[in-house]
């Protein structure tokens, strides 16, 4: 029965091949031969596939916050898009061509739908905790102030055990620093929003507090735990920390090196990019650097521990990088690739091997402000990281040793929508495939006579309909034809409308939308239409996916719950706890 089928779709294929090719419009850059080939090519690969099941010597934790899969399928058409394919939807990102491949069940304890400090927990622990606390047990109270007890339900993490190894540890990310996904690799606190001891003590002085507890006996904030961590291997063994975020590490009462206007947040007067650099805590050629310049100065021979800050708040998106570096002639920042192959260079010298986490931390940003190309840009840039690190990883011997796995810690309501022709601009209005061959592609329209975009949000800031909602206090017009409400997730980034008015608009039976004909969707600060008026834009909850490549990457297959990253980390690490 076996050979029949398949002697049918050989014949099936060698008759198609000599078949005329259909008067279409629209068509695709492959012959009918070419997808009988793939597939047979596929299942040759899937055989030659040898499991790794050596120790790894280094494993790399790479995250795109808020990476959905929606968002990985736009950004790979983008992506394709931007080289001039033809048939863009082939295309892949760098990791979707790891052999190993699996879904992670993003909820939490106590959430559905999560957020970012509770899923880089699950994933850098082992365990699901709560909503806003970082590697901290989900039997903690919110809140809790206490240094002793936050201790006591602490999480280990993955970075920890590998300093326990005698391996160095490397961060990076587009986001603070402090910023949840990173700091749940050092951090442990009930509340993620601690950034300084200013955010802190405004809750532990408050009602709010779980209890009270005296200024000299409150856990640290997580900027000073980036510095000062609980595990005193992981305080010699830290070695590479670059991101955004450097006003939570200076004191009030100095001034941003780089925005003279913006001061530090720090209320303890501690300085500790200067802490940082300070041989008598045990760092030797270390340095401290916030803009390019600087950046590119560091080699591994002059620099054994580097802290990089690159913008008081979220470095910049990666569509606005460059602009940024020429506009502001101090500054500067590098990008997410660059920092991961400086991270490299410096992590690659201990003969112990090293735990490297890199965050692409603003597609998450991107997608609050319902903004999806600069998420997409950014999940692009990501690619090229894992890409480019492959490589590093190839040329300098490491290949073999180590265990790289590309995940997001949670999705996002981005929705690829509508029945859009191959090759049709993801960031585009949809046009179908024509019903008669030969016939020219036209906009689709809605039912009451409008085209729409293949990409939107089911809720966010590009709401267009018609009414007023109270928001955050203030009320806020949404009137059709008109964006009149804008707010960014972060107050970074996109600072001003898309537009100030689409022009025309149509309505029926209460139903309305603009009129998108003659506006570009593809412009970098367009705002996809959002079903539901939010001031920003929420995270999904479906799963999402797992990459993985390297020492027992095999055991990255099927459905799995998002804390099992962390034992699959910890086997190929050999601990032998476990």
């Amino acid at each position: 029965m076996l050979k029949c089928s398949a002697f049918a779709l050989l014949s099936i294929a060698s008759a198609s091949a000599f078949a005329a090719d259909p008067v279409s419009s629209i068509r695709g850059p492959e012959t009918p031969d070419m997808w009988f080939s793939g597939g047979q090519a596929f299942i040759k690969d899937q055989g030659s596939t040898k499991s790794n099941t050596r120790r790894a010597k280094n494993v790399i934790s790479f995250v795109g916050d808020g990476m959905g899969i929606s968002t990985i399928t736009a950004a790979r058409i983008l992506e394709g898009e931007l080289k001039g394919m033809v048939g863009p939807e082939r295309n892949l990102l760098s990791f979707e061509t790891f052999p190993n491949a699996a879904l992670s069940r993003t909820y939490q304890w106590d959430q559905q739908t999560p957020d970012s400090a509770p899923t880089s927990t699950a994933i850098h622990t082992g365990y699901k905790s709560r909503d806003g606390m970082l590697s901290v047990l989900h039997t903690i109270n919110r809140n809790e102030c206490s240094a002793a007890v936050s201790s006591r339900l602490s999480a280990k993490t993955i970075a920890e055990y590998a300093a326990d190894l005698g391996k160095d540890v490397g961060l990076v990310s587009t986001a603070y620093i402090s910023h949840a996904t990173p700091a749940a690799l050092y951090a442990h606190t009930s509340n993620r929003g601690w950034y300084s001891d200013t955010e802190r003590d405004s809750t532990c002085d408050g009602s709010s507090a779980n209890s009270v507890v005296a200024k000299a006996d409150r856990v640290k904030d997580i900027s000073l735990q980036l510095l000062e961590p609980s595990s005193s291997n992981l305080k010699t063994r830290l070695k590479v920390a670059m991101g955004g975020g450097r006003w939570y590490l200076l004191p009030k009462t100095q001034f941003d090196p780089e925005y003279p206007t913006l001061a530090g947040k720090r209320s303890d007067g501690r300085n500790l990019t200067a802490e940082w650099v300070d041989a008598t805590k045990g760092r030797s050629n270390a340095k401290y650097v916030w803009n390019k310049d600087d950046f590119d100065a560091v080699t591994a021979a002059n620099t054994d521990y580097l802290l990089g800050l690159f913008e008081p708040e979220h470095m910049n998106f990666e569509a606005d990088r460059a602009t940024h570096d020429v506009a502001n002639k101090k500054g500067g920042e590098p990008s997410l690739t660059d920092m991961t192959l400086k991270a490299l260079d410096i992590l690659k010298k201990n003969k112990n091997g090293f735990f490297l986490h890199v965050e692409a931390g603003r597609i998450d940003h991107a997608h609050h402000n319902g903004n999806a190309k600069r998420a997409l840009l950014d999940a692009v840039e990501l690619s090229k990281a894992v890409s480019l690190t492959v490589d590093y990883l190839k040329t300098n011997g490491l290949f073999e040793d180590t265990l790289i796995i590309v995940t997001a810690d949670h999705s996002h309501t981005l929705t690829i929508a509508g029945y859009p022709h191959r090759g049709n601009p993801i960031l585009g209005l949809v046009k179908e495939v024509p019903r008669t061959d030969g016939s020219a592609t036209a906009l689709v329209k809605d039912s009451i006579g409008l085209p729409y975009t293949t990409l939107s949000y089911a809720n966010g800031p590009g709401y267009l309909g018609s009414g007023t909602a109270t928001i955050s206090g203030a009320t806020a017009v949404f009137q059709t034809g008109v964006k009149s409400f804008r707010n960014s997730a972060d107050g970074t980034g996109l600072t001003t409308p898309a537009y100030d008015s689409f022009g025309p608009s149509k309505s029926d039976n209460g139903a309305s939308r603009v009129d998108l004909t003659s506006v570009d969707t593809t412009a970098l600060n367009f705002m996809q239409e959002a079903a539901v008026p939010l001031s920003s834009e929420t995270h999904g909850g479906e799963d999402v996916a797992i990459f993985a490549i390297g020492p027992w990457s095999h055991y990255v297959r099927g459905s799995m719950e998002q804390h099992y990253i962390f034992h699959v980390m910890a086997k190929a690490f050999g601990i032998t706890k476990f």
